[in-house]
């Protein structure tokens, strides 16, 4: 790793721009004056100082009082540490105000609302917490044994067995002996490619649509998905999933 990118990895821990410069300059001289660093970090001098003080605060540096000053910069190991603890320490505090803001707004619900998710493991986050806080119905159509996480399914075999309605409808014939409590249908999907997508459907009004994505130049992302919750917009969706349904039920 050169020097620049070490200096950008320390920034990206949370250094600014001349700790992180002062702070690779003194692993390089192991000790140094205000006008070493400055020489070999091309820092100002007059910036040295302060950079230099503001690491010896964060325990990354030792300021030796001699005339004139010099510094030296703590061991690696210790300075790997100390930065890690830090980026804990920042971490903790960033969700700890994020989950004040979200009880904060705990409750609140736009009968308009219908939000996009990108990504296979969000849309499945997504589906587990639905599915968990079903009261009534669980519909999911379209799994397969491939890609029925572990935590969705025992959010549907715990649903099941709080007396929840459960149904899995399902083209992969792995998934007909999956569960004990969650009813399985079997039905091959029309088409070579089996179901297009994912279907959920929770309690009449919650319906998480998602769609596997395979062109690189348009979508970054493996699959995609939008979903709403307790909306108006969700109960006009889940007639439309129920009319598919028997529809597709009457074909068999």
């Amino acid at each position: 790793m050169s020097a620049h990118e070490a200096v950008e990895a320390l920034r990206e821990l949370g250094l600014s721009n001349y700790e992180a410069r002062v702070f690779v300059a003194l692993q390089r001289l192991g000790s140094g004056t205000a006008q070493d660093v400055a020489r070999t970090s091309e820092v100002p001098r007059s910036q040295v100082y302060g950079a230099a003080d503001d690491l010896a605060t964060r325990g990354l540096v030792e300021v030796v009082e001699s005339s004139p000053k010099e510094y030296r910069p703590v061991s690696l190991d210790r300075a790997r540490e100390q930065l890690r603890e830090r980026v804990e320490r920042q971490h903790e505090r960033a969700f700890e105000n994020l989950e004040a803001v979200h009880e904060d707004r705990a409750g609140h619900s736009d009968e308009s609302d219908v939000a996009t998710l990108r990504g296979r493991d969000p849309i499945r986050d997504r589906a587990a917490d639905l599915v968990a806080a079903a009261d009534s119905e669980v519909l999911l159509v379209g799994p397969r044994a491939d890609d029925l996480r572990e935590d969705v399914a025992d959010a549907l075999a715990d649903r099941a067995a709080a007396g929840v309605d459960a149904t899995v409808v399902t083209d992969d014939p792995d998934l007909e002996d999956a569960f004990d409590e969650v009813a399985v249908v079997y039905s091959p999907a029309s088409g070579d490619g089996g179901y297009a997508g994912q279907t959920l459907l929770v309690d009449e009004a919650t319906v998480l649509l998602s769609v596997p994505t395979h062109d690189d130049h348009a979508e970054p992302f493996d699959e995609v998905a939008m979903w709403t919750a307790n909306t108006a917009i969700g109960r006009i969706l889940a007639r439309f999933v129920h009319a598919g349904m028997q529809a597709g039920t009457e074909e068999t």
